[in-house]
């Protein structure tokens, strides 16, 4: 069964936690974030969002092997499941998740990676006079959709300068809303499949990558009210050959699950 909420409802539930306008096409906020959120803020906006952006993990994957990201769930509080968008592919589904918009809308409707025009949330930011920034693979999809914007770009070849990309820049500690893609499960994921050993071994590495990003924003942004979310764009699935796939309309590639935190200041 496909879950009921859309990813469509995110990016407006994120514009709402930092205190800036929703871009001009998304779609309502996502109810049981925004719910959480006022919970945690009250009338109070978050002035840091953190967004880590795994590849391809699906909801089924990150209930049935759990344990092996157990670091998400030690550092949030509530998971938001999700139905992501058609076709189920990355560029696609992330320019949903930024825009707030559908696939008809935003433009991209298939495997490829044109800049997007219509307004997104990092336009809302550079509005609000905040600063934004993503920091991804190159030639992902993440480092080429939401280009042509004033914000700042920081492209790598390796997940290794990516991470360290994003330890640097939570250190620094100037930018109100920072875009962190790792890409490692869904390469190794098409190669050996959803479950196989190597690509297990990629969901640990980006659930301990997410663990070592939030040890860091607890002891480098006290001074700041900040959301956190690991936010997958898609799911996955097996295909002959032990090899996986995604891009269908089926529950093993739409269904996603957030899960997001708020740091209060000085936690």
């Amino acid at each position: 069964m496909l879950n009921e909420r859309s990813l469509d409802g995110i990016c407006a539930a994120l514009a709402d936690a930092i205190g800036i306008e929703r871009p001009e096409h998304a779609a309502e906020p996502n109810a049981l974030l925004a719910e959480y959120v006022q919970s945690k803020l009250g009338d109070k906006k978050a002035d840091r969002i953190f967004m880590y952006n795994p590849d391809a993990i699906a909801e089924w994957i990150y209930n049935k092997y759990g344990m092996l990201a157990k670091e998400v769930g030690k550092y949030t509080e509530v998971a938001v499941p999700l139905c992501s968008v058609m076709p189920s592919v990355t560029p696609v589904c992330f320019g949903t998740m930024y825009t707030g918009a559908q696939p008809a809308v935003h433009g991209i409707r298939k495997y490829e990676k044109p800049v997007i025009a219509i307004d997104s949330i990092f336009d809302s930011l550079i509005r609000a006079g905040k600063k934004a920034a993503i920091v991804a693979q190159t030639n992902c999809s993440m480092s080429m959709i939401y280009l042509s914007r004033d914000m700042d770009y920081f492209i790598y070849d390796t997940i290794e300068e990516v991470n360290a990309k994003a330890v640097e820049l939570i250190l620094e500690d100037k930018y109100d809303f920072l875009a962190v893609y790792n890409g490692n499960y869904d390469s190794v994921m098409h190669k050996h499949g959803p479950e196989s050993i190597e690509a297990l071994s990629e969901l640990r590495a980006n659930a301990e990558a997410f663990a070592m990003f939030n040890r860091l924003i607890q002891d480098h942004w006290g001074g700041h009210d900040t959301l956190v979310g690991f936010a997958m764009d898609h799911g996955c699935h097996e295909i002959d050959g032990g090899c996986g796939s995604h891009g269908l309309d089926m529950d093993e590639d739409l269904n996603i699950v957030h899960c997001y935190k708020v740091y209060t200041k000085n936690d």
